[in-house]
C-alpha cells in the first residue's frame, strides 16, 4: 500500500490523520510540533524530518494546517511539497484558506503536474475523532473520485463542490454565517438584558417565534462557559477575516460580516483570543455596560 502523508497533525488535524491509521493506511507524518505526531508513532505512522520528506516520498499528501501563511509556505515554499514532489501527484488542503491563495496555488501546482484539492472539513474535533466530518472540496473532479475513499475514512458528509477553490468558499460562507450570526444573537440578548428582560424568559418566547428557526446555537453561544474548547476565539476572528478578504476578492459587500468581525477584533485586543468563539459577548456587555446572567428554565406561569 503506497504511503500517505499527513502535514499538521493538531487539534483536527490529528484525529484525522489517526482515522487514516485506524483503516490501514500506512503513514508519514509531519508537525512543526514533534509531540503532535508522538500518537501516530505509536500507531504505526513513520514521522518524517521535514515538509520536503514527505514531498520526496508520498504521492498523495493531506494538509491541516491553521491559515493561509502557513498553507503558502508549506505548498509553495521552497522547502515546501511542490519544488520538493519527486513522488507528488495529490494534495488535499483540509485548512481553511483564502479564495485567493486557493486559486493561485491550484494554478501553479496544475503547471508542476500536481492535482491540488481543496477540502476544508466542517464538525469540529468531536467529528474529527468519530470519523463523522463535513468534507466540502473543489478542484479536479477525477482527482477527487481518486482519493475519495482516503477522505471517508474520516469524512461522512462528503460535497464535491466545482473548480479550484469551490470547497474553500463553502467552507468560508459557512463559518462567515455562524460565527457572525453568534453575535448577533448575542447583541439582541444583550439589548434584552439591558432593558431589564430575563435572557430564559425571552429565549423561551424567541424559540416559539419567527427567529425559533436562528437559534438553534443561542444556549451555547449565551452559555457563559468560554472554556469548552469548542473553537478558539483566535482562529474564529482568522476565519471572519479571510471570509472578508475573499469577499473582496470577487467583489462582493458583506457589510453585515464587517461589523462582527470588528466585534472579534476587539476581542482579541482584550486578550479574548484563547477561549471559546462566542466570548464575543463580553465585548457586547462591556459596551452596554450589562452582564448576562447564566440561562435558566424558565418559571412556569
Amino acid at each position: 500500500m503506497a504511503m500517505i502523508g499527513f502535514i499538521g497533525t493538531g487539534t483536527i488535524g490529528g484525529p484525522m490523520a489517526s482515522k487514516l491509521l485506524e483503516h490501514g493506511h500506512s503513514m508519514l507524518v509531519f508537525d512543526i510540533d514533534k509531540k503532535a505526531t508522538q500518537v501516530h508513532v505509536n500507531h504505526g505512522a513513520r514521522a518524517a524530518a521535514n515538509v520536503a520528506e514527505v514531498a520526496q516520498l508520498c504521492a498523495t499528501v493531506f494538509l491541516s494546517l491553521p491559515g493561509p501563511t502557513q498553507i503558502e509556505d508549506v505548498v509553495l515554499g521552497d522547502a515546501g511539497l511542490i519544488n520538493n514532489g519527486e513522488s507528488l501527484t495529490t494534495i488535499i488542503d483540509l485548512s481553511t484558506n483564502s479564495l485567493a491563495l486557493n486559486r493561485r496555488i491550484a494554478e501553479f501546482a496544475q503547471s508542476k503536474n500536481v492535482h491540488y484539492l481543496d477540502a476544508p472539513v466542517s464538525g469540529g474535533k468531536l467529528a474529527a475523532r468519530d470519523g463523522t466530518l463535513s468534507v466540502m472540496v473543489g478542484g479536479d473532479e477525477v482527482a477527487f473520485n481518486g482519493v475519495r475513499p482516503l477522505i471517508e475514512c474520516f469524512g461522512e458528509h462528503i460535497f464535491y463542490m466545482g473548480l479550484p477553490g469551490s470547497g474553500t468558499l463553502t467552507k468560508l460562507v459557512n463559518n462567515q454565517i455562524f460565527l457572525c450570526a453568534s453575535v448577533l444573537i448575542q447583541e439582541g440578548f444583550v439589548l434584552g438584558a439591558k432593558a431589564g428582560i430575563d435572557p430564559s424568559a425571552l429565549l423561551k418566547v424567541l424559540k416559539a417565534s419567527s427567529a425559533g428557526a436562528l437559534l438553534a446555537r443561542a444556549p451555547l453561544v449565551l452559555s457563559r462557559q468560554f472554556n469548552l474548547d469548542v473553537f478558539a476565539l483566535s482562529i474564529a476572528a482568522k476565519d471572519v477575516a479571510v471570509a472578508l478578504e475573499s469577499a473582496s476578492a470577487v467583489g462582493a459587500s458583506m457589510p453585515m460580516t464587517e461589523a462582527a468581525h470588528g466585534v472579534y477584533v476587539e476581542a482579541l485586543e482584550q486578550g479574548l483570543g484563547n477561549e471559546d468563539f462566542f466570548a464575543t459577548v463580553k465585548v457586547l456587555e462591556a459596551a452596554a455596560g450589562v452582564e448576562l446572567p447564566p440561562l435558566h428554565k424558565p418559571k412556569k406561569s
